[in-house]
């Protein structure tokens, strides 16, 4: 990647957390602001989720910005009226750091498609 490239990178992920600070007080991390792109998606925006539930808001949001890339796609809801995801397509093989860089571009390309960045 060059290094041009890598710098617009940063500079996205860095209005991302901007905003995060701005709205909530506090520097978000990874899950954070997966939760968040999480009660999003669903549409829901209550108070409190049960810990099982917050697992759950987060893999909608990792299923939800992969699904760009056609690793998921959606199949409908469940009776909860939840988004319910399909593996469509198995992600690359990567270490952590690897992954975390993975989804932070896809977090980059969520925000700017919904035009929050």
């Amino acid at each position: 990647m060059s290094e041009a490239k890598e710098e617009n990178i940063k500079d996205k992920w860095f209005k991302i957390r901007q905003l995060f600070e701005t709205r909530f007080g506090k520097t978000p991390d990874l899950s954070a602001i997966l939760y968040v792109v999480g009660m999003r998606e669903l549409g829901m925006h209550q108070d409190k989720f049960k810990k099982e539930e917050k697992v759950q808001l987060m893999h909608i949001a990792t299923c939800r910005i992969l699904s760009t890339s056609g690793h998921y796609r959606l199949i409908g809801k469940d009776e909860k009226d939840w988004p319910v995801w399909e593996l469509v397509e198995k992600l690359p093989n990567q270490d952590m750091l690897e992954q975390e860089m993975y989804l932070r571009h896809h977090i980059i390309n969520y925000f700017e498609e919904e035009e929050l960045i």
